[in-house]
């Protein structure tokens, strides 16, 4: 843990994770549910562009002399993302345990925006399929919303950890 393209990035991504489960809870109780947002539009994308952008940059500054590779940059988004889902995985679990309104919520409202699909969506998506997730959706539990949360996380990341590795990078001339 004493390598700074290990301990910088868990850090950042620890940080960066109770700020995010803090956004979280901050979106559910001003009646956005969280879970629910599009992921273009996703509060994740500014975290952690900025998280990732400035973790990079000071490995590469501080511990590397304004050398950063394109690897490790993408070590670096990963070991983040890694910290962030961790913390966020749990506090979508604890803050499901103690907010049994959030699932119920959740479930309520993915009922009724898949209800609100015209009939010609349901048709491309093929109404087996749309029916089945119909029919899955009142067993979601908390440790499924945490699983979803945690892998459109990693998605999320792994985009802007590409871009931000590719900007920051800087080699031995």
């Amino acid at each position: 843990m004493k390598h700074p393209l290990v301990r910088i990035p868990l850090r950042n991504g620890l940080l960066a994770g109770l700020l995010g489960t803090g956004l979280m809870i901050a979106l559910y109780f001003m009646e956005r549910h969280p879970m629910l947002i599009p992921p273009y539009m996703d509060f994740r994308i500014v975290l952690f562009g900025i998280f990732i952008f400035f973790t990079l940059r000071e490995i590469r500054e501080y511990y590397y002399a304004g050398i950063l590779y394109f690897w490790q940059g993408m070590i670096g988004g990963f070991l983040l993302t890694v910290g962030y889902a961790a913390v966020a995985f749990a506090g979508v679990l604890i803050f499901s345990a103690l907010t049994p309104k959030f699932l119920a919520d959740y479930i309520r409202l993915s009922t009724e925006h898949l209800m609100s699909f015209p009939p010609e969506a349901i048709e491309s998506l093929g109404k087996d399929a749309f029916e089945r997730n119909l029919e899955l959706l009142p067993a979601t539990d908390a440790m499924d919303l945490a699983q979803l949360h945690v892998v459109q996380s990693f998605l999320i990341s792994l985009f802007i950890s590409i871009v931000l590795s590719v900007i920051l990078r800087r080699q031995p001339k």
